[in-house]
């Protein structure tokens, strides 16, 4: 069986080392993605999981990554390996799932572009752990468990390491991260979608800065 490369996992731990917090980005107008990614880099905040959510995704990374080539830049919502195919053309940096699949996990081993799976229950964690994976993205953290399941998740698994996104507030962030299991969190707090519509990019750096500094 196939493992995950060391070159894999140093390139997922990085992306996950250089921000505590990882904005969940749905871009819908085109034109927002270069000033709205910008506006969190001037907050402080170097990582941009931009998602699949909306069409413009895929365009928004390629735009982002030329534009601000200094940002980790990498795309979310990614359920399938014609998206992952996508978004490796694109340029991503990195592939963040919602949830697993043998066929994705698989994928990911002999892909550029790392993957960070996401799982909510033990039995897909595992799935990925025999594949070598130790990095995942835990997803719906609020809705499957929070702070008590990755707890309960260090007991039979001491070497992973979790992004914990969904549900997660300014508010509660920093107790996530207060989780030896916890490298950084995701959340889409830092993205508000009034804000974006008004195109207060202003607002948008100040939510980050401020978050961060609430950490």
């Amino acid at each position: 069986m196939s493992q995950l490369s060391d070159f894999h996992r140093e390139r997922v731990r990085a992306v996950l080392a250089s921000s505590p917090l990882i904005p969940v980005i749905a871009i819908n107008d085109p034109d927002d993605a270069v000033p709205l990614c910008q506006a969190l880099v001037d907050g402080g905040i170097n990582v941009l999981e931009i998602t699949l959510r909306t069409e413009h995704g895929v365009k928004a990374i390629e735009q982002v990554r030329k534009a601000i080539p200094d940002a980790w830049v990498g795309a979310g919502t990614v359920t399938s390996i014609a998206q992952y195919r996508q978004v490796e053309a694109a340029g991503a940096q990195f592939v963040i799932t919602p949830g697993v699949t043998e066929a994705i996990l698989e994928f990911g081993l002999t892909s550029e572009v790392p993957l960070l799976p996401g799982i909510s229950t033990i039995s897909e964690l595992m799935l990925g752990y025999n594949l070598g994976y130790r990095e995942f993205k835990f997803f719906p953290a609020e809705v499957a468990g929070g702070i008590p399941a990755l707890k309960a998740f260090s007991g039979p698994f001491p070497d992973v390491t979790f992004c914990p996104t969904g549900g997660i507030r300014r508010d509660t962030a920093k107790d996530y991260l207060a989780q030896g299991n916890v490298q950084s969190v995701g959340g889409s707090w830092l993205t508000p979608a009034d804000a974006i519509a008004s195109k207060d990019w202003a607002k948008i750096t100040e939510i980050a800065r401020g978050s961060l500094g609430d950490l």
